[in-house]
């Protein structure tokens, strides 16, 4: 068994495997294989045999977070595997301890900077370019999203490993969890709100002719009262029968494009 402590290059070899953290996802252990596989370096340096065995083992419990920040426990658990086996100050189940306690936080941490704020408001953007035939709009999602998922995922790996078990306390200790994830839920509704009227499009084509000169846009008039009034109504509506009424979201864009269509024949939108 080797006794020299990881390298740059084993943590790289560990990073690269952890991209594909889903790519054996299941009902059973959701990201255990996934898991067990990016710890494969870790595996292969320090242990034979029997003892290489039930490291694999220890790592094939059940474990699901967000895809992206799991490359945190990944280094917390390489940095635990070799305190184990280097120095054995590290008892073997305390390893899936301490990935139980970052799913939950980590999980909600992710989803709500990546999911529900960073790629939000990448798609908002690149929606908006590509409405106005900008093909920056799709490169722009994609290099966006690329430098985002790979830098949490390399901070994951290798600070994790850095700060091993000791980053579990100061994240809890601090509260920035929690506190981040709800930054991150008001931001997230404030830009989504926001890119509402740029990617929702209803326009009333009702007019009123007052005399031979003049002619009052129903149009003009609710955008003069409140700009964007009917785009933000019909997403409201949406929400409300997606959420309070469990409304099927398949049957509403079905019913949202029979409307338009006969709308727009029948000279009202």
């Amino acid at each position: 068994m080797k006794r020299e402590k990881l390298t740059n290059k084993d943590l790289w070899k560990i990073f690269r495997r952890q991209i594909f953290i889903r790519s054996c996802l299941n009902f059973e252990r959701h990201q255990a294989l996934g898991f067990a596989n990016a710890m494969s370096p870790v595996f292969d340096k320090y242990y034979q045999g029997q003892e290489k065995v039930d490291a694999m083992e220890r790592h094939m419990q059940l474990f699901l977070t967000q895809p992206m920040v799991s490359a945190i426990p990944v280094g917390v658990a390489a940095a635990m595997e070799e305190s184990i086996a280097l120095e054995g100050n590290v008892e073997p189940d305390s390893v899936n301890a301490v990935k139980s306690a970052l799913m939950g936080p980590l999980a909600a941490l992710g989803d709500s900077l990546i999911n529900g704020t960073a790629r939000p408001l990448l798609a908002g953007i690149a929606v908006g370019l590509a409405l106005q035939g900008n093909i920056l709009g799709p490169i722009l999602f994609f290099i966006g999203m690329s430098i985002i998922t790979l830098g949490v995922r390399y901070y994951g790996v290798f600070r994790g490993y850095k700060y091993g078990v000791n980053i579990v306390g100061d994240l809890q200790k601090s509260g920035l969890i929690n506190k981040i994830t709800d930054l991150a839920a008001v931001a997230a509704f404030v830009i989504i709100g926001g890119f509402v009227p740029a990617v929702v499009s209803l326009n009333l084509s009702w007019s009123y002719v007052v005399d031979a000169y003049t002619t009052i846009s129903l149009q003009d008039a609710l955008d003069g009262l409140i700009p964007g009034l009917l785009p933000v109504a019909v997403t409201m509506l949406m929400y409300f029968l997606l959420t309070k009424k469990k409304a099927n979201p398949i049957m509403l864009m079905m019913l949202l494009m029979a409307i338009g269509i006969v709308g727009v024949y029948a000279g009202i939108l």
